[in-house]
């Protein structure tokens, strides 16, 4: 079924070609009320534990509580995406997201203890292994091939608006309300408010792979990306440089003891990457596609280092502030570029399975990343836990750009040199 009787002209230069397909823009508005009711829940998240805690450490078990399921379940959640419909496999994730949503506003009205605050987390993370490779496979049979990485630019475009718009949010409802109740219930309606986009959009036929489930299935994609050499090298930067890089998850430290700027200046913290990512995302869907996409993406991943160290070492929150912005404006590219490649890369019948290996990655270096954060913070103070992850970002690109020369090579972002996509056999 194609997603539109008179998709946009590919020979046209058309900003806004994926916008002007309906089924995307329904896919795009639900995932951005999704998007801006899950950052604001991360706050009020992050806000309530260190407030009831005062530990580091209990930060970051919040990322290693979400990826346990994300990492055990993500393959066959993959799988499933490729042999079920895509569209009704995101619902379901959603659906019972939203649920997660409501039982932490339960816990939090009624004053449950952090163990239950847990609970709620785990199955956020559970919902999580389900929709994403559901969710990032289901775009392309949204929008026809050639406009396909402009689609990709919006939709990051939105993720990164909702991202910043949404920690500031949370961190004025907790203000305001005195407690993050009412932003776990915004969450818990958002997700249903994306489920109900999704259901007016008409199913697609997904091409099922022939046989049935078994260990050679679940792991294809995992076997798909490392015979890749350009998607293993991209995938595996972006996991340790984000895995040793990532302030995110003491930002909650920094906003109370460190820059001392309480609920509403953590907001504005952990809005200040995406509002740098939104920044760069409006600008390459506007701009040409990147004509050296692999050495672009090398350079912003060391400026994303260097720009986390400086963060760990300030005292200015306008300091603060600026490399977080530009943390976020470099990221995006890493992004971008990951995503567009992976989608154009993979044949539509393996999309779900290479879209989970994607996930697993993306969530690894999130939430492991907060987990490491967090550990080496209790141990050795928050500066130091970010610095030397910064140091340690600038040491992968290095051994990126060594380890993988398709990578180096790479050309423009559509294309590229046909060495530098070869599949191993």
């Amino acid at each position: 079924m194609p997603p539109d009787p008179t998709p946009p002209d590919p020979d046209k230069r058309d900003a806004y070609a994926a916008l002007r397909l309906r089924d995307f823009r329904l896919f795009l508005s639900g995932h951005l009320i999704a998007t801006l009711g899950v950052q604001m829940q991360t706050v009020a998240v992050g806000w309530q534990l260190y407030e009831r805690t005062g530990s580091a450490f209990a930060l970051g078990l919040v990322g290693l509580i979400q990826i346990v399921p994300i990492l055990g379940l993500a393959l066959p959640a993959g799988h499933v995406a490729d042999r079920f419909d895509r569209r009704k496999v995101l619902m379901l994730g959603l659906a019972l997201f939203a649920l997660a949503a409501f039982g932490l506003a339960l816990v939090s009205a009624l004053g449950g203890g952090v163990p239950l605050i847990y609970a709620c987390l785990l199955v956020a993370g559970i919902a999580r292994a389900i929709q994403g490779p559901a969710r990032s496979a289901l775009m392309p049979q949204l929008v026809p091939r050639p406009v396909f990485p402009n689609a990709v630019s919006w939709n990051v475009s939105g993720f990164e608006l909702a991202s910043m718009a949404g920690p500031a949010l949370g961190g004025v409802c907790v203000a305001l309300f005195k407690g993050a109740t009412l932003v776990y219930v915004i969450n818990g309606l958002a997700e249903l408010t994306f489920l109900a986009l999704l259901a007016a959009i008409p199913s697609r036929h997904t091409s099922a792979p022939g046989g049935g489930t078994n260990l050679h299935t679940l792991l294809a994609g995992l076997n798909y990306v490392r015979r890749h050499q350009l998607l293993l090298a991209a995938l595996t930067l972006d996991l340790f440089a984000v895995l040793l890089g990532g302030a995110v998850a003491l930002l909650p430290i920094y906003a109370k003891d460190i820059l001392r700027v309480g609920p509403v200046g953590l907001g504005w913290l952990q809005a200040a990457p995406s509002l740098g990512a939104v920044g760069m995302a409006l600008a390459l869907a506007h701009l040409p596609p990147l004509r050296r996409a692999g050495q672009t993406l090398l350079w912003a991943v060391a400026g994303f280092g260097a720009a986390t160290v400086v963060f760990g070492l300030s005292r200015s929150f306008w300091l603060s502030l600026l490399m977080l912005f530009l943390t976020g404006a470099l990221d995006n590219i890493s992004v971008v570029v990951r995503h567009t490649l992976v989608q154009i890369l993979t044949p539509d019948e393996m999309r779900g399975r290479v879209s989970a290996v994607n996930g697993m990655f993306i969530s690894a270096s999130n939430e492991l990343g907060r987990f490491e954060s967090g550990s080496v913070a209790a141990l050795f103070g928050p500066v130091f836990a970010v610095v030397s992850g910064g140091i340690g970002t600038l040491v992968v690109v290095g051994a990126a750009a060594l380890r993988w020369p398709a990578l180096r090579a790479y050309g423009p972002l559509h294309g590229g040199s046909e060495e530098a996509q070869k599949v191993k056999p």
